[in-house]
């Protein structure tokens, strides 16, 4: 890559729209202000500081792409296929990376996406002869949306949002990292995206895979600077850019900015007002609505790119000691109907909730030695928990009777002493 150096007095001897001739003799302050008209087309000459802009940015972009592909075994590229991703993909096909494979591409299908996404993904694929590594829900295959409905729950995300980001994002995209053994993860997170990615620069150490080696070639690109690339090299760009949408994710909370649609991008033309767009930090505003954390705060990111995301969870609970495990449906009608009371919870491995009573459910079935303490997978059987378990969500903790009667805990104390004062209530009464 060829750097060129212009010095300052080859600058001032110019003459051009830098350098206007005899400023000495001029009188500025005095002049009317349509003589400024008269020296240059203004037009012209912020058409041409623009393209100098992008001509910058582009190759300090490719360097920054140079550097993580060549010095890096195994760049991968996460690609949401949002604009600035749009950008960096066709920056990777100019540059041969991924028709030779150098420059790998992962999605992650939250199976909540808009139906044009995928399909645009299939799009560029054929476009710059690419095929991305897409990823989903820990064992559900890409894809299907039913598998997915039947194991998680088709309203994960309005019973538990940073469950469903876990489950949907966070988990999926780090596996994808893993597999496909990155070692320079590339992004398009850049400073014009607000606040909290202000300060990002080309390269970093994300705070996940233990210090990840991350690019962001555009991290000093605004928003205006990415559809001008877009225009200028007529850059394949996500079809829901034409119908007002500046960013795109889930469809379930992404919205247009304006919410009437009326700034598009057409054509590579915007039609209507793009300051809703381009203005700072404005690139995302219509993400994550009706959303918020569970702190109150509003909902500004998914979990992907913050500290602790890789702290995913890929193992099942109680896997040693008293609790004893139901394998099928079979089993669990079994135990309900063998005349024996029992204790059942239901759980997700990956929910929180279940994972904070891991310990003290345990030490409960130590101490219960005169009843069978047992754990039922429910989310991959959805249906039959409902039904059977008097399960909605998770943990859920059940007494089964002598009569086959389930009783379920309606507290969200999973203490030892509380689920023991439960447990013994309701058989009491059960004998009473």
């Amino acid at each position: 890559m060829k750097f060129v150096g212009v010095t300052l007095a080859a600058l001032i001897g110019a003459t051009s729209a830098f350098a206007p001739q005899h400023v000495a003799k001029r009188s500025f302050i005095s002049a009317p202000s349509l003589q400024m008209a008269e020296q240059f087309d203004q037009e012209a000459f912020i058409a041409e500081s623009k393209e100098m802009r992008l001509k910058h940015l582009e190759e300090q972009a490719m360097f920054a792409l140079k550097i993580a592909v060549e010095n890096y075994g195994n760049a991968v590229f996460p690609n949401a296929l949002i604009a600035g991703d749009c950008v960096i993909t066709h920056l990777l096909h100019r540059m041969g990376y991924l028709e030779s494979g150098k420059a790998k591409v992962m999605v992650v299908d939250t199976f909540h996406l808009f139906p044009e996404t995928m399909e645009f993904l299939k799009e560029i694929e054929e476009a710059y002869n690419f095929k991305a590594e897409v990823f989903c829900a820990e064992g559900i295959p890409v894809g299907d949306k039913e598998a997915y409905d039947k194991r998680y729950g088709a309203d994960l995300w309005k019973e538990d949002i940073e469950q469903y980001d876990k489950v949907c994002k966070v988990e999926p995209f780090q596996r994808g990292l893993k597999t496909l053994a990155t070692d320079c993860m590339i992004n398009g997170r850049t400073r014009w995206q607000g606040f909290e990615r202000a300060w990002i620069d080309q390269f970093e150490n994300a705070p996940i895979g233990g210090g990840l080696a991350k690019c962001n070639p555009i991290a000093y690109w605004t928003l205006e600077d990415t559809f001008d690339y877009i225009a200028k090299y007529k850059v394949l760009a996500h079809p829901l850019h034409a119908k007002g949408y500046p960013s795109i994710g889930d469809a379930k909370d992404t919205i247009p900015i304006p919410e009437d649609g009326s700034t598009k991008f057409v054509d590579f033309k915007f039609q209507g007002d793009p300051v809703p767009w381009l203005d700072y930090a404005s690139e995302r505003k219509g993400r994550f609505v009706g959303l918020a954390n569970k702190d109150g705060s509003t909902k500004t990111e998914c979990g992907i790119h913050v500290a602790g995301a890789e702290k995913t969870f890929d193992r099942d609970l109680w896997e040693d000691g008293a609790v004893k495990q139901i394998d099928t449906n079979e089993k669990a009608l079994e135990i309900k109907n063998s005349g024996k009371e029992s204790v059942v919870v239901v759980y997700a491995p990956w929910c929180q909730f279940c994972q904070g009573m891991e310990e003290e459910y345990s030490k409960f079935a130590s101490e219960m030695s005169d009843m069978d303490v047992y754990k039922f997978r429910g989310d991959e059987e959805r249906e039959f928990v409902q039904k059977e378990l008097n399960t909605e969500s998770f943990p859920t903790v059940n007494v089964i009777k002598a009569d086959g009667s389930v009783i379920k805990y309606e507290s969200e104390k999973r203490d030892v002493a509380s689920i023991k004062a439960f447990v013994e209530s309701t058989l009491e009464k059960s004998a009473a």
